[in-house]
């Protein structure tokens, strides 16, 4: 047992869990907690970011990204109701972190003073671990325990600690309970129910695959399933990458950030299974088929709409059991006709990115992105209509990753990602993709990539619209009223705040832009880059929904949806899976 202060304690536990960086900004209300962090140094960074909101977001994508919980601070008042974005994204999406809250010193709390505010009761919502500490002893227990829910909950978790606290001395000695990461035990996998999926599978015709982000360690148990029954596979969007995107059997997603093959295999389909999701709009899947619901959270069974067949099972153990059922199925027609609807797709986004007419396409960026980006690359997504694009064609077929706001769907998104993505994984190649709506929100912490000299590459699709909102505006039959706003030279924003900046206009100086790329990094440049594209402001195909189908929709309908999305070469579902049942 030593003597120390609370504070410095405090960073132990969190050096105990092995936890190498934390986010935020110091202040008054919580400067003894910070000089904690300053006596682990050697043991944990303090990234010292410009708004409180970007730690917090980048906490929640170094939990999504690494799976280990995310950490960041502020101070009482303001620092503390800054750090709402984050802590509700990593609510929403599940992802493990804790908030350490500073507060007033204990002999002027309840005395109006500056900046005091009771702040407990501002999370209820958010969490049911929101602890205020009321000795200095406790204040490493809290910590510790904090951690342990955030990992069991897989959500966030508050510790609020009055600054006198955190700096007064006390006895501490490190906890020697285990830091367990993952549940000690073992579901067992009921044959009953893997023999009721299999015979479903069997009578199913048009089958589909539906998985979500239960499945993540269970790619190679997804890929044999589908090459063994012959069905062609989805994932939800934040899920994407957990099938090798490249695989033929791999259709994408479904909705506006999905795809053509994606919305038609599962119009067509009769039986749909799904894994490891709790898919919020799979109650807007078509009626009177078969569904099947495989989730190890008894809750989330049947949540989003009623299925036939529900598996309270760890998607691993099922299909890898399921996989030993039966013979091997020939492809069939119907998967040979969703693999010709996504090369058809591909070959479609290609056309689109050479389309240079009135502009860069964001397409042409995207490609260029996927073609310049390695095996192992990290990509922060922000939300809007570069999600769309960057879903669509980014490559995830090795080792790659990515970091989503997808439930709560926070724009400024991209830049902390890409913060967490290169601290988290500093070896690896690290892009943030947003639109300028979106990076106008965070830009500010560009200047925490190069005050830690982090190389990552912000790329920036300026359209100068809220393209995500106006297409909700143009499809609502309403004005683009609030959509518009002016550009920048972003490129020129980036070098003045230290980083490099390249502008893009055309193909041209893209291919140009990320040749200069390819020379920094290869010259192991420690500089943030930022790619300013100035792009077309083109709506993005809508996949929700999509009436091309001449034997359920008539001419008027598919010509006006052909004449918005410019698919005119896309023949749909039905003409290729007559082709193939010949």
């Amino acid at each position: 047992m030593a003597k120390m202060k609370a504070g410095q304690a405090l960073a132990k536990v969190l050096v105990s869990w092995n936890i190498d960086h934390i986010y935020g900004i110091t202040a008054d209300s919580i400067n003894n907690t910070v000089d904690g962090l300053y006596q682990e140094r050697d043991h944990i960074n303090y990234i010292q970011v410009r708004h409180e909101e970007v730690g917090s977001l980048a906490a929640t994508a170094d939990a999504k990204l690494t799976g280990k919980v995310g950490i960041s601070f502020g101070s009482a008042g303001p620092g503390a109701t800054h750090l709402f974005n984050g802590l509700y994204d990593a609510k929403m999406d599940h992802a493990p972190v804790v908030a350490i809250i500073g507060q007033s010193a204990t002999p002027i709390m309840n005395t109006y003073f500056f900046q005091e505010m009771d702040q407990d009761p501002m999370f209820v919502d958010l969490t049911d671990f929101h602890k205020q500490v009321t000795t200095p002893e406790q204040i490493p227990y809290v910590m510790d325990e904090a951690i342990r829910y955030a990992y069991r909950t897989k959500g966030p978790a508050i510790v609020i600690i009055p600054d006198n606290l955190s700096g007064e001395e006390i006895d501490f000695e490190p906890f020697k309970t285990a830091k367990t990461l993952t549940s000690a035990t073992t579901k067992i996998i009921d044959q009953s129910a893997v023999e009721d999926v299999y015979n479903l599978l069997k009578q199913a015709k048009h089958p589909v695959l539906w998985a979500g982000l239960g499945m993540k360690d269970a790619r190679q148990e997804m890929i044999d399933f589908s090459e063994k029954f012959s069905v062609p596979v989805l994932t939800t969007a934040p899920a994407t990458g957990i099938m090798p995107t490249d695989h033929p059997n791999y259709m994408g997603a479904r909705g506006r950030l999905g795809t053509k093959p994606g919305f038609e295999v599962t119009q067509a389909a009769d039986l749909i299974i799904l894994a490891g999701t709790n898919y919020p709009f799979s109650r807007f899947l078509p009626q009177g088929i078969k569904f099947v619901q495989i989730n190890n959270n008894v809750e989330d069974l049947g949540k989003q709409r009623d299925v036939d067949l529900a598996v309270l099972a760890d998607a691993k153990p099922f299909f890898a059991k399921l996989n030993t059922m039966g013979e091997a199925v020939d492809p069939t027609p119907f998967l040979k006709a969703a693999q010709k609807d996504k090369q058809n797709w591909n070959a479609w986004l290609n056309k689109v990115a050479d389309d240079d007419s009135n502009g860069l396409s964001p397409e042409a960026v995207i490609r260029a992105i996927k073609e310049n980006s390695d095996n192992d690359a990290v990509f922060g997504l922000d939300v809007g209509n570069n999600l769309m694009w960057s879903i669509r064609q980014l490559p995830f077929n090795h080792d790659q990753k990515l970091s989503m706001s997808a439930w709560f769907g926070t724009m400024g998104y991209a830049l902390p990602a890409g913060i967490a993505g290169k601290l988290s994984y500093p070896d690896r190649q690290v892009f943030s993709i947003a639109g300028d709506g979106g990076f106008s929100m965070t830009m500010q912490d560009l200047l925490t990539q190069v005050q830690y000299s982090l190389p990552i590459v912000n790329v920036v699709l300026e359209n100068k619209a809220f393209g995500f909102i106006q297409h909700e505006k143009i499809t609502a039959n309403q004005e683009p009223y609030g959509i518009h706003f002016i550009g920048a030279d972003w490129a020129g924003f980036a070098d003045s705040m230290g980083a490099i900046g390249l502008k893009v206009t055309d193909r041209e100086s893209l291919a140009e832009a990320f040749k200069k790329v390819q020379e920094l990094q290869a010259a192991e440049n420690t500089k943030p880059i930022l790619i300013d594209a100035k792009v077309k402001n083109q709506d993005p195909v809508d996949t929700s929904f999509m009436p091309i189908d001449p034997e359920k929709f008539d001419k008027a309908t598919i010509d006006a949806y052909n004449k918005q999305s410019n698919l005119f070469d896309q023949p749909p579902f039905s003409e290729l899976l007559k082709n193939e049942s010949k």
